[in-house]
Order: C-alpha cells, then sequence, then structure tokens
C-alpha cells in the first residue's frame, strides 16, 4: 500500500491510497457541503444541487454524461448528507482518465433554468415518496428534536415549502459560494496513476477559483425531550432514541462504534435479547454516528403499538443497566470482531474504501490505513467504553416515536 497527497495551488486537496494488485480504481470529489450548510431559506438546495450535476455543463449534456459513464462501464452515483456531497466512480484503471475528466465536468454544471424547473418536480416527487417511508420520518423528526435549531438538525431533502420556494439564482449562489476548490478533495483508491492523476486534476480543476466556504461547528447542546407523533395511518410504531457521543475528530469514536454494536448490533446484543428475541419488539438496532464536531447514538425500535409502553420501558432500562453496570468483556469481544470483519470486508475493493479515504481527509485530514482502523477497533477495551459511559449519555436520551400511537395508550 502507498499513500499520497497533493495539495494544488487553489487549495483542492488530492489524496490516494494505492492498491498495486487491484483490479480497478475508484475515484471521488467529496465536497465539504450538506444540509447543515443551509439557512432555512435553501433548505434541500445541497441534494437538489446534486440532482442537477447530472444536468450536463455548457459543454457536455445530461445525456452525454450517462452515455460517457455507461461507455467505461463504471459504476458511479452521488449522495447527499447533512455534511457532504459526493460524487464517485468506479472504472477500469485504464479509464482513470475519462473517468477524472467526466466528474470534473460534472462539478461545472450549467444549471439551465428548464432543468432547474423539471428537476425541481422530481425532489418534490422524492419528499413525498420519503414522506411514505415511516423509518426515515422518525430519524428526521429525531434528528430536529434533539438538535433544537441546530444546522445538524437540518433535513438532506428539505421541505416541500422551501424547494417549492427555492429559485435557480439561490442555487446558483449556494454552489458559488460552497463547491470551491479549498473546500473539496479529491479520492483515489486502487489501482491508479498518481502522475497522470495529479495532471489531469490539474488540468480539469486547476483553474478553479477558491472561496470562503465556512462551517459553523458549535456544538449541540443536547437536552432530554420527547416527542410522540399520532399517525393513525401506520400499523407499527416506529421509535428513535438519540444520545450524545463523541465527534468525528475524537480519538473516543472507536469505544462509541464499539459499544452501539455491543447494544444493538443485531443477534446477540442488548437490544436484541431485551426486545427482538422475546418478541416484544420486531427490530431493534444502535448505530453511532460520527460528525464534524459533534456525534450521536440512534437506536430505532419497531413494535406493534400493544407493545409501546414496555418497548419503552425496556429500552430504558437496558441503556440506564449499561450505562450504570458497564459491558461485560465478552460483548466487547463480540461486537470489536464483528466492526473488525466488517471493515474488512467492504476493503476488499477500492469501491469498498473510497469513502473511508475520503472521509478520513475531510474530518482528520489523514488517511488511517485499513490495518490501523482494524487494531484501533480490536484494542477497545472495557475502560474505553467505561469511559464513554462515564458521561452518562444515555441519560440525556431523547425520544421520538411515530404510529398509531391511540393504540398503543
Amino acid at each position: 500500500m502507498r499513500y499520497d497527497h497533493h495539495t494544488l495551488p487553489n487549495g483542492l486537496t488530492i489524496v490516494g491510497e494505492y492498491h498495486p494488485t487491484a483490479q480497478s480504481v475508484a475515484i471521488g470529489f467529496f465536497t465539504r457541503t450538506g444540509a447543515r450548510d443551509e439557512t432555512p431559506e435553501i433548505s434541500g438546495v445541497s441534494h437538489f444541487l446534486e440532482h442537477m450535476m447530472f444536468k450536463g455543463s455548457e459543454r457536455v449534456s445530461g445525456e452525454q454524461i450517462d452515455l460517457e459513464f455507461d461507455s467505461m462501464g463504471a459504476r458511479y452515483n452521488a449522495f447527499t448528507s447533512e455534511e457532504a456531497t459526493v460524487y464517485y466512480g468506479a472504472v477500469l484503471p485504464e479509464f482513470q482518465t475519462r473517468l477524472i475528466d467526466l466528474l470534473a465536468e460534472l462539478l461545472r454544471p450549467a444549471l439551465r433554468q428548464e432543468d432547474f424547473d423539471t428537476e425541481k418536480q422530481v425532489i418534490l416527487e422524492e419528499i413525498a415518496m420519503y414522506k411514505d417511508r415511516p423509518h426515515y420520518m422518525v430519524y428526521q423528526l429525531a434528528r430536529q428534536t434533539y438538535h433544537q435549531g441546530h444546522p445538524l438538525g437540518n433535513s438532506v431533502l428539505g421541505s416541500t415549502e422551501s424547494i417549492s420556494a427555492l429559485t435557480r439564482d439561490q442555487m446558483l449562489a449556494y454552489f458559488q459560494r460552497r463547491y470551491v476548490p479549498n473546500n473539496m478533495v479529491v479520492a483515489l483508491t486502487g489501482r491508479y496513476n498518481w502522475e497522470a492523476a495529479l495532471q489531469t486534476i490539474t488540468e480539469r480543476c486547476g483553474a478553479w477559483q477558491p472561496g470562503d466556504a465556512q462551517r459553523d461547528l458549535t456544538p449541540p447542546q443536547p437536552t432530554p425531550l420527547e416527542r410522540m407523533v399520532a399517525d393513525p395511518r401506520r400499523d407499527r410504531v416506529y421509535l428513535c432514541a438519540v444520545a450524545p457521543a463523541p465527534a468525528a475528530q475524537s480519538d473516543a469514536r472507536y469505544a462509541a462504534e464499539v459499544l452501539a454494536k455491543a447494544i444493538g448490533g443485531g443477534e446477540g446484543s442488548r437490544l436484541y435479547w431485551a426486545l427482538v428475541h422475546p418478541g416484544i419488539a420486531e427490530s431493534a438496532a444502535m448505530q453511532y454516528s460520527e460528525e464534524d464536531g459533534a456525534g450521536a447514538f440512534y437506536t430505532f425500535v419497531t413494535c406493534d403499538p400493544s407493545q409501546f409502553a414496555q418497548v419503552l420501558d425496556l429500552l430504558r432500562t437496558t441503556l440506564v443497566q449499561a450505562q450504570t453496570d458497564g459491558l461485560s468483556e465478552d460483548e466487547l469481544a463480540r461486537a470489536r470482531r464483528k466492526l473488525a470483519s466488517g471493515l474488512v470486508l467492504r476493503a476488499e475493493t477500492p469501491m469498498g474504501r473510497l469513502t473511508s479515504v475520503g472521509f478520513d481527509w475531510l474530518y482528520r485530514r489523514r488517511i488511517e490505513p485499513l490495518n490501523e482502523s482494524v487494531d484501533r477497533l480490536l484494542g477497545v477495551a472495557r475502560p474505553d467504553v467505561a469511559a464513554l459511559l462515564a458521561d452518562r449519555p444515555f441519560a440525556t436520551l431523547t425520544l421520538v416515536a411515530l404510529g398509531r400511537l391511540e393504540a398503543a395508550a
């Protein structure tokens, strides 16, 4: 393995994890902008803009972009989160230059008014579609409630109202402010040609003008809250509990991963034995979400309305007991092995490593080699998890439920 790093004069950072025996190359443009960087007036613009990138530039149409990706046999896509927007593709090594060319072209969109008007309807349909997905809705409600106005509680999709009111000029201003080279990282993984990549990226992106794309890193101030949203259309109750956790920049993030896996990591976890195995809940899971300057534990439970009161009581009891008594070495060992196995399996292809490499640099300004990540996960000990629990994260639990709550009562 070899690790590469270069920064262009305009601030665009290029990083790479070279694997000489890989059979492909994956490349991603990671832009440090997402829902948390939006104001209420332009809520959802980051995700909308992601769609608009595929509508073409002044030189290349959207249809030509799709055909070019297909002609390379590329696996490609994009995604928007609360914190970043990523455009990526994976190809055979001989198509490296063409992929960089195409991704760079993608990131200089024309933003034509007619495309904007058409795609706005697609976004509004997507918002309507997700309103019919209770797991998504309870997650959004939980983020909003937990963060209490903090930008991390912003919706990635935005609302019907914000998208309907959004103008093409507002999107253009956002693009010009946030999509600047010093707010972006180009990550390469697999069997790439580093010198050729630098030449292509310099030629295609070296003239992009830098700008001021600051981010508000004020940490959220969570307090215990409950929010119950009755929805008689549902035949289940969907519960999301949120608690504070270490930030993406904290070394305690490894202990947080192990803690979440031990408590709610599927079969064999505490929530599985407390809720799923006895048939009290249909599903129960906890995940650790690392974020820029913050972090949170998210616990999701689905149950029959008649079981909701019992589920709520057992969930609280399980979390408090873990916080008070700690976790056993056997529980932690199983969690460590699950996490390490998952990390290694994902890393078997360059595409599987790409997001880790890109977000490592966005969050921590270094690439953490796979073996180091695995060693740090496997090295998490009971005192590390106990130190997290000593801060009593589940004492500030935010609880949000969505569904047939009248039946639960």
